[in-house]
């Protein structure tokens, strides 16, 4: 418990730490991604997403980091799924599965790495989202 306290203190920390910078990938409404999601920029988030702290864990940085960021957005699960389906391959994501249902499931993989996205309603018309990223031993999706 005190552990994942610490971590999540941390994350928090580190994330605020990047604040300042914008990125220039796009999100839904074709603003720029939240600067709290910077140092995730192998993955594309919609504009107003907030992340969930007490959700997430994840470890790393850059185009290394493992684990599962959980967010949620004011936009409705069929946006998001519309999101992610176009943004993936602009960051060469090579599409696994996805699956459009209730609780919608989307698998990418790319290079040494794979990145699953749970997308559900989260009340009202907006969605929760969490992205999973795990390393690919296989390789499958290496880019060459």
């Amino acid at each position: 418990m005190i552990k994942n306290k610490i971590l999540t203190l941390t994350l928090l920390l580190f994330l605020s730490a990047c604040a300042t910078e914008r990125p220039s990938l796009m999100g839904i409404d074709g603003g720029t991604i939240p600067p709290a999601f910077a140092h995730f920029p192998d993955v594309p988030f919609p504009n107003d997403a907030i992340v969930d702290l007490d959700e997430t864990k994840a470890l790393g940085s850059g185009e290394n980091w493992i684990g599962s960021l959980v967010y949620t957005t004011p936009y409705n699960p069929s946006s998001v799924f519309d999101f992610y389906v176009s943004e993936m391959p602009k960051l060469n994501w090579l599409e696994v599965a996805t699956v459009r249902a209730k609780i919608s499931h989307m698998t990418y993989v790319r290079n040494n790495r794979a990145m699953q996205i749970l997308i559900e309603m989260n009340g009202g018309d907006s969605a929760k989202v969490t992205v999973t990223a795990i390393p690919n031993a296989n390789g499958v999706g290496k880019i060459k």
